[in-house]
């Protein structure tokens, strides 16, 4: 068997979601522009290396709205098909610009202060306990309540969010087509329901801005707004789970590193960019395709080629990052890519970097004795192509 069917029968199974770095260091010495079946199953190039990621990631050839290659109209639409993750100029810099101002670092600081006495409330509610579930008490719960109040929507709804963003994300290997298809028609007819409310008595939120826009016209389309407010939902929750369960995960892994932030608590936000370097919590970027056939890096990619970075890999490649296996808090310039790069860099990012800080801080503050409860080979993975994180993490405290 030649290296690269090896590396293939390597791609995507239980064992490589566990711990892919290795097959990446494979593929980034011997095939770093690597084409795969993707477990959807689609034929792309997955990108490995950290200079080619950042080429992909800039170079808009590689475009992420896969109706022009097709000319017009898709056979399949959900409502998270129309918004500023798979648009590309000038409609994406329109998309973006309606909600980026509730996202720019000035706004997401003066969250700081809900941040944290959400993140008091959560963790007082175990505080009685000698035991927490930390995705379901604390790393799911902190991230949706915060998006649902940006957006205004209920938080008693997060349990329905939770349901259908994890049959959307854990879904994108192929599987389980039926249930994602009902619950999205559940999501989108629970958006519509909103809309009509919001639309008879708009308030401040960032969904009633969004209908004002749509209904001023040019600004916005109701495909548009259905996107755009799911992918706030789900991007703007999912991340920071997995950040927040990722850190602790290392940290623990490497007790070390633990007492040297409990003992630095400065060190948090280096901390976090570490982790969002090390064991970053989306796996792979979003598809893109070739808008035309051109040779990149020796590779003769050809018009409506899919392009997939595995964003992991290039944050381990030891051309950009000295040590890259190495889970070090004080590594100072981290130039990572957990959260993209170029015009589609994660809208959110600002604020999910400060979900983690006040999660990880006010955790390790509360609970300086936490340990795994089980064996970390007993830790489920989540399965899809999107997103790296564990189902539940058991601590004891």
């Amino acid at each position: 068997m030649n290296s690269s069917n090896k590396t293939n029968n390597n791609l995507f199974t239980k064992e490589f979601t566990k711990d892919p770095y290795r097959t990446y260091a494979e593929l980034r010495d011997t095939d770093p522009i690597y084409k795969t079946l993707f477990p959807d199953g689609q034929y792309g190039w997955m990108i490995t290396k950290y200079e080619d990621a950042v080429e992909v990631l800039k170079d808009l050839r590689f475009i992420k709205d896969f109706s022009k290659l097709i000319g017009g109209k898709m056979e399949y639409e959900s409502i998270f098909t129309h918004n500023m993750l798979f648009s590309d100029p000038p409609d994406h810099k329109r998309l973006r610009g309606l909600v980026q101002q509730a996202f720019t670092p000035r706004m997401v600081t003066g969250m700081r202060e809900r941040i944290q006495e959400i993140t008091d409330e959560l963790l007082s509610k175990v505080s009685n306990n000698n035991k927490m579930n930390l995705i379901d008490d604390f790393a799911f719960p902190l991230p949706i309540i915060v998006i649902c109040e940006i957006l205004g929507v209920p938080t008693e709804d997060r349990d329905k969010f939770r349901l259908w963003t994890t049959s959307l994300i854990e879904g994108s290997n192929g599987e389980h087509a039926e249930d994602i298809a009902i619950h999205m028609q559940e999501f989108t007819e629970y958006l519509g329901e909103r809309f009509a409310k919001v639309r008879l008595n708009p308030g401040e939120d960032l969904i009633s801005q969004l209908i004002v826009a749509e209904d001023e016209g040019e600004k916005l389309t109701e495909k548009e707004l259905y996107g755009v407010v799911s992918l706030l939902i789900i991007a703007g929750h999912e991340t920071t789970v997995n950040l927040i369960g990722n850190t602790i995960l290392s940290l623990l892994e490497h007790p070390k590193q633990l007492k040297l932030l409990q003992d630095n608590p400065e060190l948090i936000r280096t901390a976090i960019e570490e982790s969002l370097r090390y064991n970053g919590p989306v796996e792979f970027s979003t598809s893109r395709w070739a808008n035309e056939s051109f040779e990149f890096k020796g590779k003769s990619i050809n018009k409506g080629d899919l392009v997939i970075i595995a964003l992991n890999s290039a944050n381990h490649d030891p051309n950009q990052f000295k040590d890259p296996e190495v889970f070090d808090i004080t590594r100072e310039k981290s130039p990572h890519l957990a959260f993209g790069k170029g015009i589609h860099l994660c809208l959110g990012a600002p604020l999910a970097r400060l979900e983690g800080e006040i999660a990880i801080h006010s955790l390790l503050e509360r609970f300086p004795n936490i340990k795994l409860a089980i064996d970390r080979k007993e830790l489920e993975w989540r399965p899809g192509m999107i997103v790296r994180g564990v189902k539940e993490i058991p601590l004891s405290l």
